[in-house]
């Protein structure tokens, strides 16, 4: 590996350096990634076992165009259904299951198409990934921001009319313990009626505590679910471990949250076998806890600080359609989110076909939504997490999605 995914800070010591290629180019000297940490909870689970076997054993190339047709006949699909719509075969099929997709969307969710934002309240990270802009070798500007600079930010956000907000860490225990992210969710519950995670896995008894700090749903990404490629990717820290992480979104369940989000980060790995894997999380998570609110997203890889290397381009739009598509006729009662990772085109094109959830007013850097929302200058800010594709505001965003025949939705749930 080496260079070929970072060039070498000058902010870093000459030990760090030496542990940082040590951990590039010899296996041998990292941890197992199987092996739960010490003080990681092992839940017992058959899920990960399911999902795992039906990914190794797919063959995207066995599929032919009958079966993609047979397959949109179906008014249930089954798990050969889906491999066969994310199969090469499919893609000169697309706009055919464009079509199944809208029909699917506009019986279960109408013209609906929810908004919110993320939140970054910290960009310390305790973890190597090659990939990420936050790593821990990655010479950035580090902040973490006070409960005061988060209520500020709050504000500002809750200002501008949105309501639904997804708070975000690196992921440092040290740095963004539990207790902190608990203060951060209950100030969130002062401006906004629905409050989302997106922070390092944890154990059951915290999930447990971050929902009572008014936590609705926690998203996870298991960032590829190639289980060799998920090692050579993730090189050191808590992250590393591969059960721990696949099961996040269970223990989450498991602490009593409503609603949990899966998701691959495609084009890490193979992205047919990485999509047919999270939509098969979602599904198995599904008939297990029939109750809960369970969703997908679907991001790219996109350019990250320091690193020029990183090529976005690895999955195409009409690619994304595809898998987008395949979900929505796979799992018609999902949520389906498409990122700022996404171009302006695109996002006003797939929510029309396939997805019910976008953000607006996005920012990845820390401390920043004043000086993007208002003009400001702010000189408190950390970096971001990796560059953006679509940076309208909300009130843009909401503009678009109206005059586009949709109805935005900022909140759809009652507390009683």
């Amino acid at each position: 590996m080496g260079n070929q995914f970072f060039v070498d800070s000058d902010a870093l010591s000459e030990a760090a350096l030496q542990r940082k290629h040590q951990l590039e180019n010899d296996p041998s000297c990292r941890t197992d990634h199987m092996a739960y940490m010490e003080g990681q909870e092992q839940i017992q689970s058959d899920i990960r076992e399911k999902v795992l076997s039906q990914m190794e054993s797919y063959d995207p190339s066995r599929y032919t165009a009958a079966d993609v047709n047979r397959a949109l006949q179906k008014e249930t699909l089954s798990v050969e259904d889906l491999k066969a719509l994310l199969s090469p075969a499919a893609e000169p099929l697309l706009e055919k299951m464009a079509e199944r997709a809208r029909i699917e969307t506009r019986k279960h969710f109408g013209n609906t198409v929810y908004l919110f934002t993320p939140l970054y309240i910290a960009n310390y990270c305790e973890n190597y990934c090659v990939y990420c802009g936050f790593n821990c070798y990655n010479h950035i500007r580090r902040m973490k921001l006070s409960m005061e600079q988060i209520e500020h930010e709050m504000k500002v956000i809750a200002d501008s009319g949105m309501e639904e907000i997804l708070i975000l860490t690196g992921e440092s225990k040290a740095q963004s313990d539990v207790k902190y992210i608990g203060e951060a969710c209950r100030l969130a519950r002062k401006y906004f009626r629905m409050v989302g995670i997106e922070i390092y896995p944890v154990n059951v008894e915290d999930y447990r505590y971050l929902h009572e700090c008014g936590v609705d749903y926690v998203t996870v990404f298991q960032e590829t679910y190639d289980n060799v490629k998920y090692e050579q990717l993730h090189l050191a820290g808590h992250k590393r471990v591969f059960p721990y992480r696949f099961e996040a979104q269970e223990r989450a369940l498991m602490g009593g949250m409503r609603g949990i989000a899966a998701s691959a980060l495609l084009g890490l790995s193979d992205f047919r076998k990485d999509a047919l894997a999270s939509a098969l999380h979602v599904y198995y998570l599904q008939r297990k806890y029939p109750h809960a609110e369970i969703s997908l997203s679907c991001p790219r890889l996109r350019p990250i600080i320091n690193n020029g290397r990183i090529n976005p381009q690895d999955v195409g739009e009409r690619q994304l359609c595809q898998i987008l598509c395949a979900y929505r006729i796979f799992l018609p009662f999902a949520g389906i989110t498409v990122s700022s990772r996404e171009s302006e085109s695109f996002r006003n094109g797939i929510v029309k076909i396939a997805a019910t959830k976008i953000s607006a007013g996005v920012s990845t850097g820390i401390g920043d939504h004043e000086s993007k929302y208002t003009g400001k200058e702010n000189d408190a800010e950390g970096d971001e997490q990796f560059e953006i594709n679509d940076g309208r505001s909300f009130d843009k965003m909401y503009k678009d999605m109206s005059d586009e025949g949709l109805q935005p939705v900022l909140n759809d749930y009652l507390y009683v």
